[in-house]
């Protein structure tokens, strides 16, 4: 079996793949001060309550943005299984199906390469990846695989606890649309700005991605597709109609198709 682990700012994912067969382990907050022995036991933990001994796992992938954690991973995985994990970065870039810029490429996020790869292969064209994450982020991949560029913004879940951070008399609201714009309480007014709002901002930013990958490589906008991934896009995909495809494991896949490559 591949073990696959996705290190992000806000939680730690990992899963096992029996083939094409996704089994999620389970989804763990990220702390940058826990030493790979404490994550070791947590691992074995959730390995146990699946079913599944270390010895069965036969090699590993795993994409970080928090470096920190990455040296107490590899250790971790290496003294779990006895395997190094494939650590995803720019070193393997030139074995995968989708190009980073040379001259930015150490500023891509393993994470939207992966998210890049997995979208790629799936749809063999033009497609933008919106992840909603601690950052919403929107990645763009030309028709020949090609990272034409990203957007960034604060994801909901940030901009929610950042109002509540830095007012007094606001405090964090379920994340979910309200009935109406016009927020009548303090928590519909919360949700009309921010799940709305970013309803808007996720629309306005789709349609001008769109338009600038028509610009720079002739893709007209109906042949550009689009998936949503990360645990909050079920917040707006009830409310719009942008997201063709949803695939909250699309990390995950990404690390499976980049494992078999590299």
């Amino acid at each position: 079996m591949l073990l696959v682990i996705d290190i992000g700012n806000t939680n730690i994912v990992a899963a096992l793949f029996r083939g094409d067969e996704l089994i999620e382990i389970g989804r763990i907050f990220t702390d940058a001060y826990r030493t790979g022995d404490e994550y070791g036991i947590i691992f074995r933990s959730l390995l146990r309550d699946i079913g599944v001994g270390p010895e069965e796992i036969d090699s590993a992938a795993m994409s970080s943005v928090v470096p920190a954690l990455i040296g107490p991973f590899v250790n971790m995985v290496k003294k779990m299984t006895g395997n190094k994990p494939l650590l995803v970065n720019h070193a393997i870039y030139d074995r995968l199906p989708v190009k980073a810029p040379a001259a930015r490429v150490h500023e891509i996020g393993t994470d939207l390469v992966c998210n890049a790869v997995a979208a790629y292969t799936r749809f063999r064209g033009a497609c933008i990846i919106v992840d909603f994450g601690t950052a919403l982020t929107f990645t763009a991949v030309g028709r020949a695989g090609d990272i034409l560029g990203c957007a960034f913004t604060p994801g909901l879940g940030t901009a929610v606890k950042s109002l509540s951070a830095n007012t007094a008399q606001l405090s964090i609201v379920p994340l979910e649309a309200p009935v109406s714009s016009l927020g009548e309480n303090t928590v519909h007014a919360i949700q009309a700005g921010i799940v709305l709002g970013y309803k808007g901002l996720v629309e306005f930013l789709l349609s001008e991605m769109k338009s600038d990958m028509e610009k720079v490589e002739g893709t007209p906008k109906d042949g550009i597709s689009v998936i949503a991934t990360g645990g909050l896009n079920s917040v707006l995909r009830p409310i719009t109609d942008v997201f063709e495809h949803v695939d909250r494991q699309l990390i995950l896949r990404g690390l499976k198709i980049i494992s078999e490559l590299a």
